[in-house]
């Protein structure tokens, strides 16, 4: 259950195939000569990748098998190990070309995967990849193969993941941001599996690669990393620590993956019929706080009452964490000895409180259905004009699973700010939540927490010359799980935690950005691990036309998904 991976960056020299593929052999035969068993090379690493077009590909392609994967069949056959190699292919039937990754083993190749979602340069030369998200048997353990661009989607790693795939060998030339990239980090740690990544480094026809070479284990620790230059980076394998069970999915809500709510002019989309119009978009101020409810539900309601007083004026929206009001609850405190309906007297308090502030305040309460004995996990959403909406948690938390019923509906509510979707603390660690909010037109997704356990990583910095706006030093924060929740979405994203060092929260609050690679960022985080309170202009508008102008409007990557490949995800 235990073996070494290694993964390799390296540089090479466009269409120099042949002196590529003898250094990268020389690399790969290094790696299982000091015990690797599963070897992964870059995306494109036998010729480049920056080809101008069909015409210079066509110089370099080649059919699999042919003689570049024989080198590396006798390497794997010699060396007792797998490798990954990535290298254009040409499909000797259609004559297609594709960005293919190859898994070969002892035996053999395994199996091929060609790359489903093209970056910007692959439509100039390549295909999109027809051999859809494949997890192979070996005796290893269950190995994906995914590449680059895919790996920007929520969707690919899940849908390997649900296949049972233990490790994700993920090669890339990743550009444009300090690496190992957060997203890489958030596709190990939300799906409980290894990623072994292995990226290119170096300037090619003025495109400068990161580099960033490494090991994620699935907790998100990142085991070793090259910075810059050609170089092997091995770590141990525990496949034991992937058959761990995760969050409760709840497939049947998830069936909205299935489309593509931005194929069309979303401006178009969302007004057809006249029904569900998006609203029409405001520079806004969105607030989130990070403090400690306690088990009194008349002082946490009097913290609240002044921390709007705080932001009064200064913020539209101001969201509080997980239970704010309730406080927290356990087999000793069971919430439905404290639960409240959503007309009882907290919330009544807090309506008055938005009314009386001219601010709209997202709150935690324990809800009691008023017709039935069911009690919920909410989030309360009170508008300026002190109407209600609540949202029950849908992805209860292990601990929580005895103490709160399930919801079984995801809640969107439309302010002057924009569309407003709402989750609450465990539905973030799950990918499909922030995905269906998405489709559903959201500009800012409101998630009260209460999250413990490390969903932050640091970075000590990289010598890659990165565009001047582009961060390159040392970052306490540089991997912040609900970050990438934000850039994958194209929203915003309004994080509340607790912060509780007796219960292992540590807070991470903030107001995240819908582009993760724009720079300077677009975000506020609350200072440390106490109390305190951080706001973000939240940005809807368009400059006009018949197109949105706006990111958050456009949803770019939203756009780009493949929604043909991700049947599992609502069956599985």
């Amino acid at each position: 259950m235990t073996f070494t991976a290694a993964a390799i960056q390296f540089e090479p020299t466009l269409f120099a195939k042949d002196a590529n593929v003898a250094a990268l052999a020389e690399l790969v035969d290094k790696a299982a000569s000091d015990g690797a068993e599963l070897i992964t090379t870059p995306e494109m690493a036998t010729t480049g990748y920056c080809f101008h077009d069909q015409e210079e590909a066509s110089t370099v392609v080649e059919q699999i098998p042919g003689p570049t994967t024989d080198t590396f069949v006798e390497i794997a056959s010699r060396r007792d190990c797998y490798i990954v190699l990535g290298m254009p292919e040409v499909d000797p039937t259609s004559g297609l070309f594709y960005n293919s990754a190859i898994l070969i083993g002892p035996q053999g190749i395994i199996g091929t995967h060609r790359k489903t979602h093209p970056y910007i340069a692959e439509p100039k030369w390549a295909a999109s990849g027809n051999l859809g998200h494949q997890v192979f048997e070996t005796r290893l353990g269950r190995i994906a193969l995914l590449i680059c661009m895919d790996l920007h989607f929520v969707e690919t790693a899940r849908v390997v993941a649900l296949q049972g795939a233990d490790v994700i060998c993920h090669i890339s030339n990743w550009l444009a941001e300090r690496t190992p990239a957060p997203y890489w980090i958030s596709r190990a740690f939300e799906n409980n599996c290894y990623v072994i990544e292995s990226n290119r480094w170096g300037l090619e026809r003025t495109v400068q690669f990161s580099g960033g070479t490494c090991i994620i284990e699935p907790d998100g620790t990142v085991s070793g990393r090259i910075d810059v230059g050609n170089g092997i980076v091995a770590a141990e394998i525990d496949i034991r620590r992937t058959r761990e069970e995760g969050p409760t999915r709840r497939p049947e809500l998830y069936r909205e993956l299935q489309t593509n709510t931005y194929t069309w002019n979303p401006l178009d989309f969302f007004t057809l019929y006249g029904h569900s119009p998006l609203p029409s978009g405001a520079t806004s101020a969105v607030s989130v706080v990070q403090c400690t409810p306690g088990t009194s539900i008349e002082s946490n309601l009097a913290d609240i009452e002044a921390w709007v007083q705080q932001v009064s004026g200064t913020a539209d929206l101001v969201v509080f964490p997980e239970l704010s009001i309730t406080g927290p609850v356990s087999e000793d405190r069971p919430p439905r000895d404290v639960a409240e309906t959503v007309d009882g007297p907290s919330l009544t308090r807090i309506a008055d409180l938005a009314v009386l502030h001219g601010v709209s305040i997202v709150v935690g309460i324990a809800e009691r259905e008023a017709t039935t004995d069911r009690v919920y996990n909410s989030a309360v959403l009170i508008e300026q004009d002190g109407k209600c909406t609540a949202y029950r948690q849908i992805h209860l938390s292990a601990e929580h699973t005895s103490l709160f019923d399930a919801g079984d509906r995801w809640m969107v509510v439309d302010l002057p700010l924009g569309r407003v979707g709402l989750l609450v603390g465990n539905d973030a660690l799950l990918p499909e939540s922030g995905r269906v909010l998405a489709l559903r037109g959201c500009d800012l997704i409101v998630c009260p927490s209460a999250l413990a356990g490390v969903f932050v990583g640091s970075h000590p910095g990289t010598e890659i010359p990165f565009a001047a706006e582009v961060l390159t030093g040392p970052d306490t924060t540089h991997w912040h799980h609900m970050r990438v929740r934000a850039g994958e979405n194209n929203v915003y994203f309004a994080f509340a935690n607790v912060v509780d060092p007796s219960r292992g929260i540590a807070g991470h609050s903030g107001v995240f950005g819908p582009d993760t690679f724009a720079f300077p960022r677009t975000e506020a985080l609350v200072d440390g691990d106490e109390p305190g309170i951080a706001t973000s202009v939240v940005d809807t508008t368009n400059l006009g036309g018949a197109y949105p102008t706006n990111v958050v409007r456009r949803k770019d990557l939203v756009l780009m998904r493949q929604p043909h490949h991700y049947e599992i995800l609502s069956t599985a």
